[in-house]
């Protein structure tokens, strides 16, 4: 739903924190990641968990963090899903458009981040606190 949300959208994923990774347990796009275990702190992804708030990069070629999934991929927003204990997880949505993501898009994907925290949180997911790590 929020790959088809956006035309800006190209490849969307969600990961899980398992341990001291980031797992990725859905993504929707016209290529599959390689990246599919980030460890807690590195890349953009990884940075956004340990730092639990949103990351967006305007230019991802500038980037030292930014871990290349596609070489189409020119910005990227990273949205924590924090949940009452700590990150469970995070949204991170690539786009083949320079600056694609505004305000209003990081809004949105914080209110969907704390949709999916409140869901996962609900089933009892099994965590652990990323700012220990």
């Amino acid at each position: 739903m929020l790959r088809e949300s956006s035309d800006r959208f190209d490849w969307v994923y969600i990961y899980l924190v398992s341990g001291k990774d980031l797992v990725l347990e859905a993504q929707a796009g016209d290529e599959e990641t390689e990246h599919v275990r980030i460890p807690i702190g590195q890349g953009i992804c990884g940075s956004a968990a340990k730092q639990g708030e949103t990351i967006v990069v305007p230019d991802v070629n500038k980037d030292p963090r930014y871990l290349m999934c596609f070489a189409s991929t020119r910005s990227d927003i990273v949205v924590p899903i924090k949940g009452r204990n700590g990150v469970l997880g995070e949204i991170n949505i690539d786009s083949s458009r320079l600056s694609a993501f505004n305000q209003r898009d990081k809004e949105i994907l914080e209110g969907a981040a704390s949709l999916l925290a409140n869901y996962l949180e609900g089933r009892k997911f099994e965590y652990h606190d990323s700012s220990t790590l």
